[in-house]
């Protein structure tokens, strides 16, 4: 299974890689956006796309350059930051609340020339797409666990 940290690792350098010639790789970093919901302190789902962005780093180095902003609420802010990072350059731009996905597939309609990845929504495009945890690994055993204390052979 892989967490969430490794997945944004492996997206982040597959995007890089994948979306860019390995002659720019070489020259300039490609810029890649954090768009962050909560301030980074906060333990759980902020904190851990950080650590997701700081492995990234480690593991490309001088390739790629980060920047994030954090603490953004799910509305018109939400926008402007997402647009700003692709205004100024950013290759990929991560999204990583749910509140942010039809201010995504906006500003992705207008830089089509920037990967957003967007975290826990349905919706994708050309340049556009989300990622998710496997929450239904932790149901299932939620339910196997629920099945073997019930006393009355009922669940639900």
């Amino acid at each position: 299974m892989i967490d969430r940290r490794n997945f944004i690792l492996s997206a982040g350098a597959l995007a890089v890689a994948s979306g860019l010639p390995l002659s720019a790789l070489a020259e300039d970093p490609a810029k890649i956006g954090f768009v962050y919901v909560s301030p980074i302190g906060d333990a759980g789902w902020t904190f851990q796309h950080d650590e997701a962005r700081k492995a990234l780093e480690a593991s490309l180095g001088a390739k790629i350059q980060t920047r994030y902003v954090e603490n953004v609420a799910e509305g018109a802010d939400a926008e402007r930051v997402i647009r700003e990072f692709a205004a100024s350059g950013s290759k990929i731009v991560f999204a990583t609340s749910f509140g942010y996905m039809n201010y995504v597939e906006r500003v992705a309609k207008q830089f089509p020339n920037v990967t957003f990845l967007h975290a826990t929504g349905y919706k994708s495009g050309k340049n556009f797409g989300n990622y998710n945890a496997r929450f239904y690994e932790g149901r299932y055993i939620n339910g196997v666990i629920a099945g073997k204390m019930t006393k009355s052979k009922i669940l639900g």
